[in-house]
């Protein structure tokens, strides 16, 4: 409810951040529940005494999103989620902070002894031929990623965020069609570099959380939506 509130607030006045305003507050029980929150702001320059904090929430796009058993094994082989992607059955679609102490100590446990234990009665082919670069160059101009990167943060924290509806989501994908096709082009013609494939990876994900979001005809936990404002 409050990040809702915090959402309304910038995209009704336009702003990047709304402020939290600490300084009625006494300043050193403040300290004694939030001490690293307290060292961070002073390391900026911020003084919670006499000035106010700029606040900005925290988008979680894929909560309960891939359905695992109780191994953290999703319906793909050797395939693995766990954590906040991870659909459960435990927790809903409500990201609490007890529930990723539970996933950590749980679930990410199972995960790894599981892995552990099909990995060794797994065969790994062998003789594959290293990756062909021919006919490839190196982006002249990194900027053709760098943008990208920046629009798909804000294609994402506009329009999927975590008020969405269903006119943000169209726009989203339309956007995201067009980052896709000149991300694809410039992936055939470049040699492999590790940041490029992190971009294709987020347009990946973040083509099929949009699909997924337009699937949803309600909304459930942090998943919101002003057209099915009710559960």
């Amino acid at each position: 409810i409050v990040a809702r509130a915090i959402d309304n607030e910038m995209k009704t006045r336009g702003e990047e951040f709304v402020y939290l305003d600490c300084r009625h507050l006494n300043q050193k029980e403040l300290y004694s529940h939030f001490p690293n929150i307290c060292d961070k702001v002073k390391s900026l320059g911020i003084d919670t005494r006499e000035q106010m904090i700029p606040v900005l929430f925290a988008a979680h796009y894929q909560c309960g999103g891939v359905k695992v058993n109780k191994n953290g094994q999703s319906s793909i082989n050797y395939l693995y989620a766990v954590g906040e992607v991870s659909s459960t059955g435990l927790h809903g679609a409500n990201r609490l902070a007890s529930n990723s102490l539970l996933e950590a100590a749980v679930y990410a446990n199972n995960a790894a002894n599981h892995a552990i234990e099909s990995i060794r009665n797994r065969k790994f082919q062998e003789g594959i031929p290293a990756w062909n670069a021919e006919g490839t160059t190196h982006p002249e101009e990194m900027v053709l990623i760098t943008q990208n990167f920046k629009e798909m943060q804000q294609i994402m924290s506009n329009y999927v965020g975590i008020v969405r509806s269903n006119l943000r989501l169209e726009r989203a994908l339309n956007r995201l069609e067009i980052i896709y096709k000149e991300t694809e082009e410039l992936y055939k013609k470049s040699k492999v570099s590790r940041k490029l494939c992190e971009l294709r990876n987020l347009i990946n994900v973040g083509y099929l959380i949009i699909k997924m979001a337009q699937k949803r005809k309600n909304s459930i936990g942090l998943h919101y939506t002003i057209d099915y404002p009710k559960n």
